[in-house]
């Protein structure tokens, strides 16, 4: 059993799908700091002064009126944090955005020029400019 458990973490996939998670999660806290520090503080200066982080809608008014998000959880005052939750979309959608490229950038990477097609008579490979195949003399209409 250990022999197999050391064979399967030897396998290349495994070592890149921990590589990519690692790097997933690093990535992952970049967005956020970029988005917390850099992003909103901007969206939310130009919205009069907002800090989205802190923003949230009470609940529970007989507990009282909580002056900010962490008086609301230090009091035990059941609060809806919406301004975390916009925060968390932001980060989503860069996220998303930047996986997007990525993947883009793949595929274009993997795209290779088509330069030949199969004769429809015995699938042997020939330039697209043909007009008989080279495999078995049969004739191919143009295009």
């Amino acid at each position: 059993m250990l022999k197999e458990f050391k064979e399967f973490i030897a396998r290349g996939n495994v070592i890149d799908l921990a590589v990519a998670v690692i790097i997933g999660v690093t990535f992952g806290k970049v967005v956020t700091s970029m988005v917390d520090g850099i992003i909103m503080p901007p969206i939310g200066l130009l919205l009069g002064k907002v800090d989205f982080s802190s923003l949230f809608f009470v609940l529970d008014h007989a507990k009282g009126q909580p002056v900010s998000l962490a008086d609301a959880k230090a009091k035990g005052i059941p609060v809806v944090a919406y301004g975390a939750f916009i925060n968390d979309i932001v980060n989503f959608l860069i996220i998303a955005f930047v996986i997007f490229l990525i993947v883009r950038i793949v595929n274009r990477m993997r795209k290779k020029d088509v330069t030949t097609k199969d004769c429809p008579y015995c699938l042997t490979a020939i330039p697209l400019a043909a007009t008989r195949c080279s495999g078995c003399c049969g004739e191919l209409k143009p295009g």
